[in-house]
């Protein structure tokens, strides 16, 4: 490779890097000068990148193993995309406006995704592109577990007007962090087992995994625990766990020659990140929201003793005649905020900018013609990272195919009660944790020579 092909082909990747950092600071990119700038952002990077394979100044993408692999995925895809173009400009959306910036969202995830697999190939880049989520997880969880416990109760530029007491990062709400937290978690304990080796069990290696080299990386995966409790994210932490116990459990199972070993790591991170740790930073508080939870009101003889304090399944009812209407073609990306105040009871008095649930907004805003796409996607990639799990030759892929899946799984299952993935710097991640499960059974490991960067 010429220096000046590393020179640029560096360059983006760093980029790159640095953009994922950048999404969730201004408060989740989830602002129109944010969206515009994510779009940029992105934007600019994917010209470059092209310019640079016309120049032939970067490694031509169809030559990469792990771009061909991903080119269904980005089909799918850039498919939702071309649907979104057709109801922005077919005139099937009942919000113009918020359709267009879906549509230029929407290219820029794809072009991110692409990027992503054409620029991180390497297991070198792609254990850095773990370890940079897992640093800016953990600097989220730091500064919102901080923020918190001080008092002094900040955003990144101002102080906080709402979920005051719960930490929630640079992110405006609770769950959000939540859902951030879920992905880079699941990237980090992905890592710490990728970087296993293949001795023997013995305790003194279990020791070293935990306090050893890797203590950073085990320290950094407590602090983000902390604050998912902290942000007291009801199915925030059910998603984190419940993720964690199915993926864990079946690569016990897969993995039968080191499951002592494997089954001591994933029981050592339940046992001293939640049983002891959490217990000092609000566990309690997370155990009683969750008990004091109620959908419907308690009616004793006739008279309503309790309010309910969860309004969510009744905004899912209300919005069901919004999907029933154009099951096919969808009200619009993005108009949800537009169309369903006609809809809602006099019960429902505060304002819905979203369903509270991924899967029935993105029904009503998209229909079956753009969902569709998005299921294929996301059932793609985590087949591919499950494929990557079951890579028992592989200690390395298989670790890192542990992390995407379980990232995958937690966020769809949050995705059943909270909007993480209309949150820019949470759809891009999730776009991004795709992209790896890609690049865990697909990137190169050129141990014959030095890589550079």
């Amino acid at each position: 490779m010429s220096q000046p092909t590393s020179r640029l082909d560096r360059f983006l990747f760093v980029a790159v890097l640095v953009v994922l950092v950048w999404l969730p600071l201004p408060l989740g990119s989830n602002r129109d000068w944010s969206v515009g700038l994510l779009v940029l952002l992105i934007g600019g990077l994917g010209s470059l990148w092209a310019i640079g394979q016309l120049r032939g100044s970067v490694t031509p993408a169809l030559q990469i193993k792990s771009v061909r692999a991903a080119l269904p995925l980005l089909g799918l895809l850039l498919l939702t995309q071309t649907w979104v173009a057709v109801q922005w400009l077919a005139g099937l959306t009942v919000d113009n406006g918020a359709t267009f910036q879906y549509l230029m969202l929407g290219l820029a995830y794809s072009l991110l995704f692409l990027l992503v697999v054409s620029l991180c190939h390497t297991r070198k880049r792609l254990s850095l592109l773990l370890g940079t989520l897992v640093v800016s997880g953990a600097l989220q969880a730091f500064w919102g577990a901080f923020m918190t416990l001080s008092g002094v109760e900040w955003l990144l530029a101002g102080p906080k007007t709402s979920y005051v007491g719960h930490a929630t990062g640079t992110f405006v709400n609770r769950n959000h962090l939540a859902g951030y937290l879920e992905m880079s978690l699941a990237c980090g304990i992905g890592l710490l087992l990728a970087l296993r080796d293949n001795r023997p069990f013995s305790w003194v290696n279990l020791l070293e995994l935990l306090m050893g080299p890797k203590a950073r990386l085990r320290l950094a995966l407590v602090v983000m625990v902390i604050a998912l409790v902290m942000s007291h994210s009801r199915m925030g932490n059910a998603a984190f766990f419940i993720s964690l116990l199915m993926v864990g459990g079946l690569f016990i199972l897969i993995e039968k020659e080191h499951r002592l070993r494997n089954s001591l790591i994933l029981v050592s991170l339940i046992l001293i990140d939640v049983l002891v740790i959490s217990q000092y930073f609000g566990l309690e508080k997370l155990k009683d929201r969750l008990t004091n939870t109620r959908l419907n009101d308690v009616v004793v003889n006739g008279d309503v003793v309790q309010r309910a304090n969860e309004l969510r399944d009744d905004v899912f009812g209300y919005a069901i005649p919004l999907l029933t209407e154009r099951p096919m073609v969808g009200q619009g990306a993005g108009s949800f905020e537009a169309v369903f105040p006609q809809y809602p009871g006099e019960d429902i008095r505060l304002h819905f900018d979203h369903a509270h649930n991924d899967y029935l907004q993105f029904g009503i805003e998209f229909g079956l013609l753009g969902s569709l796409p998005l299921v294929a996607f996301t059932l793609m990639a985590l087949w591919y990272a499950l494929k990557a799990l079951r890579r028992r030759d592989s200690v390395y892929r298989s670790g890192v195919g542990f992390g995407a899946a379980m990232g995958i799984i937690a966020l769809l299952i949050h995705s059943s009660t909270d909007f993480n993935l209309q949150i820019p710097a949470n759809a891009a991640t999730f776009v991004v944790l795709c992209a790896i499960a890609v690049l865990a059974g697909s990137h190169s490991n050129r141990r014959q020579h030095k890589q550079p960067l």
